[in-house]
């Protein structure tokens, strides 16, 4: 007798075809049911409620920088991140087949997608850009409709999906466009191996000096911030919670600086410890 395997659900933010739709195959496999949510809240909510076993979110792009709101998703939903992966993202422009660029009057994709691809459209005055709520979301109604005239920004996954023509192929500014995009899920994951990164949250007291002081603890316990982003403590004014991502130099002296801070002048909470893959 032969045991059946439970199908992963994979909460994505987007339709099939779409950027978070391509990670999730390629870091979870073919073989998945992909839940496709409106907004990073839903996909949050899905992890959280269990409708999802895991979820895939965009966290921060090369160009455009990091996507703020969706740290507070991740801590207002008490979700965990246990791996990151790393994108090379391709920007095209799809349209139903048959069209030239003289006949696209407007493009429509993400807001941060479009951001990405300003200066290729800025040799085609007579194209008014749109933004709308998702890459492949504008692929796909471009396709149901047979649409002409609109164009949509998207990934060439997008285009293989809804049989659309690439027209402009890798139209981003910067061709090295790389998105980070983190692995969620609802229980604190068990530790494997070593990890060499953490997602922290760090609230300070309000206190003179106390960024200062936090820098350079994390300095001297060999911690390489690769971001950090602050936002106001609601109800506590002048004081601000500060989410990091910090390369781990020494897992030891990585616990001692949590400690630290923690009895010093700070509260932390532990979003995700896991594996650099940059």
């Amino acid at each position: 007798m032969t045991l059946s395997t439970k199908q992963l659900t994979i909460a994505i933010q987007g339709v099939p075809g779409s950027f978070h739709h391509q990670v999730a195959q390629q870091y979870f496999g073919e073989d998945i049911a992909v839940g496709g949510y409106h907004t990073f809240e839903e996909v949050a909510k899905s992890v959280e409620n269990t409708t999802a076993d895991f979820a895939v979110m965009a966290i921060e792009n090369s160009i455009a920088g990091a996507i703020l709101p969706n740290y507070d998703i991740i801590d207002r939903h008490n979700l965990f991140v246990f791996d990151e992966y790393y994108l090379p993202i391709s920007h095209n422009l799809l349209v139903w087949p048959g069209q030239t660029l003289s006949d696209i009057r407007e493009v429509r994709s993400h807001p941060m997608a479009i951001l990405q691809c300003k200066v290729f459209f800025a040799q085609y005055p007579h194209i008014t850009l749109i933004d709308d709520v998702d890459t492949a979301y504008v692929a796909k109604l471009i396709a149901d409709g047979q649409q002409l005239g609109v164009g949509a920004i998207a990934s060439p996954k997008a285009a293989d999906y809804y049989k659309l023509e690439i027209l402009a192929a890798d139209i981003q500014t910067v061709k090295n466009n790389f998105t980070r995009f983190i692995l969620l899920q609802k229980e604190k994951p068990v530790l494997k191996e070593i990890p060499t990164k953490a997602s922290l949250k760090i609230t300070i007291h309000n206190q003179k000096g106390g960024l200062a002081k936090l820098l350079t603890l994390m300095s001297e316990h060999d911690l390489d911030l690769t971001k950090i982003q602050s936002i106001p403590v609601i109800n506590k004014p002048w004081e601000y919670a500060f989410f990091i991502d910090t390369l781990i130099g020494n897992y030891d002296r990585y616990q001692e600086a949590i400690r630290l801070i923690t009895e010093s002048f700070g509260t932390v909470k532990v979003f995700g410890e896991y594996q650099n893959r940059k």
